[in-house]
């Protein structure tokens, strides 16, 4: 998929693997150009954390990053482990460090940007322990 090059994938999955380093938490970047027919990235977001099966992870805590490119639209959804314990609005700071790098094109940067400050504000939750497993993989996952 021509939205992000190499480079610009190498440097995202890299930004999971940092970020998952600071705590127990999974995250997952999910990237395409629309959303679809009648769907909001919520829900786009919603479906895909089924689909990767990141709903089955042991503590629940994992995080998935949604980005529809043209459509310019993005969402950040977390699992019930996460959602129990934080605000209603806890990704909206994340989310505004994003959408700067987004409102300029630069998909990469603003990714990368979002995997970071997820991981630190998940660190305080789920902190990394030393027996902890990578669940579930960081490559990105390529939507329609």
């Amino acid at each position: 998929m021509g939205i992000l090059n190499s480079d610009e994938q190498e440097r995202v999955v890299h930004a999971v693997s940092v970020a998952e380093n600071m705590t127990s938490g999974e995250i997952r970047v999910v990237v395409e150009n629309v959303v679809g027919k009648d769907l909001t990235a919520i829900q786009k977001a919603q479906k895909y954390f089924v689909e990767l099966n990141m709903h089955k992870t042991v503590l629940r805590n994992g995080v998935l990053v949604y980005l529809a490119v043209a459509d310019h639209q993005f969402a950040i959804i977390g699992d019930a482990g996460i959602n129990s314990r934080v605000a209603e609005d806890f990704w909206e700071n994340t989310k505004e460090k994003m959408v700067v790098h987004f409102r300029n094109g630069d998909f990469a940067s603003g990714l990368v940007a979002g995997i970071h400050d997820a991981g630190e504000q998940l660190h305080h939750y789920f902190p990394r322990k030393e027996d902890d497993v990578n669940e579930l993989p960081n490559d990105i996952h390529f939507g329609h």
